[in-house]
């Protein structure tokens, strides 16, 4: 390297603020209130919902990615750079170029930084195109704006960029109130930092609050932060990989839950 310095720097994006200390692992109770929610939550009340997270792919739109082909880009690219090395299969696209690259900084510093911008742009890109294929489900707009009505607040969280959800949803902003893709938050989902951002941004509290999604990532997401946690599978995973993820509620879409929901009490 000549003497010089080389200083890798990968794209980031503004640190989330720090949360307050919410309880962790809130499973279907009410639990860890906060001051000035006990009167609120006396009696029947204790059953209402004041927020509800959802996933976006699978969940209110149109699962149209190919997670299996991104993430074999992902390894061929890889094996330009590197050696043919063991990865495990459960890794997702955006931890596997994480993996290579760090794999890739004990032996050359620019090619790490090559290697995770042009990972990234290839999973954006993958994402892009899918985007132009992709659609609502028809319930979508119907059904945010009901739960509007109804007082409910409304967020979304995806690992997904943020072009592509808003090809998809241009109008998005007016049926939610809190929107974090990937490019917002330094920890992605499951992490639950993720959600509690979200969550923190709404000013409501985990116990009070909804995750709702396609995959038990999102299952593992909301019992992380401490929030109950709903299952649909309108996207690749059955009911029954998303009740025995712990989901407290499991439904074949957000309508019927929704549904669910109504009948008892919930919203």
């Amino acid at each position: 390297m000549n003497g010089r310095l080389l200083f890798i720097i990968y794209p980031r994006t503004k640190a989330p603020k720090q949360y307050p200390p919410y309880p962790q692992g809130a499973r279907g109770k009410l639990t860890g209130i906060l001051p000035g929610h006990e009167e609120r939550m006396n009696g029947q009340s204790r059953n209402k919902l004041e927020c509800i997270v959802f996933d976006f792919d699978g969940t209110l739109a149109e699962l149209r990615l190919d997670f299996a082909e991104m993430k074999n880009k992902i390894h061929r690219l890889a094996a330009s750079y590197l050696p043919p090395m063991a990865a495990s299969p459960t890794l997702r696209a955006l931890e596997l170029v994480a993996l290579y690259a760090k794999e890739l900084e004990k032996i050359n510093l620019a090619a790490a930084a090559e290697f995770h911008q042009r990972g990234h742009a290839l999973i954006r890109g993958i994402e892009l195109n899918a985007a132009l294929h992709g659609r609502l489900f028809p319930f979508t707009r119907p059904l945010l704006e009901d739960l509007r009505r109804r007082g409910i607040k409304m967020g979304i969280i995806t690992r997904n960029c943020e072009k592509a959800v808003r090809i998809v949803f241009p109008d998005i902003m007016e049926h939610c109130s809190v929107l974090l893709t990937r490019e917002h938050v330094l920890r992605v989902k499951p992490h639950p930092d993720h959600l509690l951002q979200a969550i923190l941004c709404m000013k409501v509290h985990p116990c009070v609050t909804l995750m709702v999604g396609d995959h038990p990532l999102d299952v593992e997401t909301g019992r992380r932060a401490g929030t109950l946690t709903a299952g649909v599978s309108s996207g690749n995973s059955s009911q029954g990989d998303l009740s025995c993820s712990g989901a407290e509620w499991v439904a074949g879409n957000c309508q019927e839950l929704m549904h669910q929901l109504q009948e008892q009490g919930h919203i």
